[in-house]
């Protein structure tokens, strides 16, 4: 009766319109005053929960990105992702995917990069003769690669929700073979789409051009480089990583590039301290979920439930998979991570699955639903930049969805994609 009480409370308040961190919060409240608990515990656990060193990393990591994303680094990976694949038909898609995939190694948010490539790519494209709807599909379904590519403040909260047993470093690593694989498969399915719609292709510049803008493009890649090094190496924690990344993105954007205004600054604080505000308040009330989930067993019901519906552990995957994609259309990821990864990881690991292998699968699932209305952040983001309806967004949506759901579904079932890295770099 709790855990129903604290579900029906928490989907109550949403439902209502209540921000989703003060959702968590009062439904923890309600379920620890129906058990006869003292009220001190939920700010008891709120306040534990964000009182942890590791996730000192997450405002650097926010600010770091902030930075880049203000500092013209933007524009400079377009340039040479421009310079390398857009002589392809439907150059411009090829152009915004791989863009994505090298500005997720230095945002680490898919929102960030569907709002800074999206800013540039999707006038640009529909100016070409592209469809706008395309344009959109397009630099939305590629801003999921950074929830993959390292750096991902995601992962740090997985980590935490599993109880901090797992390594960020080897979650960094996992991620990147998923995160490419995922936008080969969209490049893929956006060449398709290109060449049946007769997309058009842009000039080849010649190879010097390319070495030129991948030059230029060096000091902002260098973010995600510095930070699994260093890590590796063991010059610096994750944490210390993430502070020395923000002062690097300060002095490149600032000093190299010289691109960074006093205004770009300010702006850039000002979002990463309200970010860092939001998801720590979603940590904190998360903590106290995840308490009141553990004092009342529910993962080892969940084990015993879905031990009903069948032993075979693909069988498990595909239903978990499931619950998680539905889970993701009506709530934001970061939440989701808090609640699920404390009822399902021991559903996995009972099972034999390493737990950095079904954090991949977790960060793919819940990236799925920043696609879905009623709640995905990421699309309502690219079509308010296309200024088109989400309806008129579904019109070419479902060719990308596909590939992004067969990415899902060879990192579930082929586990060397998320391990084989780790496991080569000993991390």
């Amino acid at each position: 009766m709790s855990v129903l009480l604290l579900f029906g409370t928490m989907i109550a308040l949403l439902a209502l319109g209540v921000p989703v961190a003060f959702s968590m919060g009062l439904a923890a409240f309600a379920t620890i005053i129906y058990d006869g608990l003292p009220a001190e515990v939920v700010f008891q656990r709120l306040s534990s929960g964000m009182n942890i060193y590791s996730l000192l990393a997450i405002p650097f990591f926010i600010y770091a990105g902030e930075l880049m994303l203000y500092g013209g680094i933007a524009e400079r990976l377009v340039n040479f992702a421009m310079t390398l694949v857009g002589r392809f038909r439907g150059g411009l898609a090829q152009v915004n995917i791989l863009s994505s995939t090298l500005f997720g190694g230095i945002s680490g948010s898919a929102v960030a990069d569907a709002s800074a490539l999206g800013s540039i790519l999707i006038p640009s494209m529909s100016k070409r003769g592209y469809d706008t709807h395309y344009a959109v599909n397009v630099s939305t379904s590629a801003a999921l690669i950074g929830i993959m590519i390292p750096p991902s403040h995601n992962m740090i909260i997985y980590s935490l929700a599993a109880g901090g047993g797992i390594s960020i470093i080897a979650l960094f690593t996992a991620g990147i073979l998923p995160g490419l694989l995922m936008s080969g498969l969209l490049m893929l399915v956006a060449g398709i789409l290109a060449v049946r719609r007769n997309y058009p292709r842009e000039a080849f510049p010649g190879w010097a051009a390319v070495g030129i803008s991948f030059l230029a493009a060096i000091p902002g890649l260098g973010l995600a480089v510095i930070i699994l090094v260093g890590v590796r190496m063991g010059v610096f924690t994750v944490t210390e990583s993430a502070a020395i990344g923000a002062l690097y993105a300060l002095i490149i954007t600032a000093f190299v590039y010289r691109s960074l205004s006093l205004k770009d600054l300010k702006r850039a604080t000002m979002n990463a301290v309200r970010t860092t505000a939001m998801v720590m308040l979603v940590i904190g009330t998360g903590n106290s979920i995840g308490w009141l989930l553990a004092l009342h067993q529910l993962p080892m019901h969940a084990i015993e439930l879905l031990g009903h519906f069948s032993k075979e552990p693909w069988a498990v995957l595909l239903i978990i998979n499931v619950i998680l994609l539905a889970l993701g259309c009506v709530m934001d990821m970061a939440p989701l991570i808090l609640i699920c990864t404390p009822i399902f990881l021991p559903v996995a690991k009972a099972m034999g699955m390493d737990p950095v292998h079904f954090g991949m699968v977790l960060m793919i699932n819940l990236g799925l639903g920043l696609l879905t209305p009623p709640v995905g952040a990421v699309m309502f983001v690219g079509c308010a930049i296309g200024q088109i309806t989400i309806e008129e967004s579904m019109k070419s949506v479902l060719p990308f969805y596909l590939a992004l759901l067969i990415a899902l579904i060879i990192v579930t079932y082929v586990p060397g994609f998320s391990l084989w890295l780790p496991h080569l770099l000993r991390v």
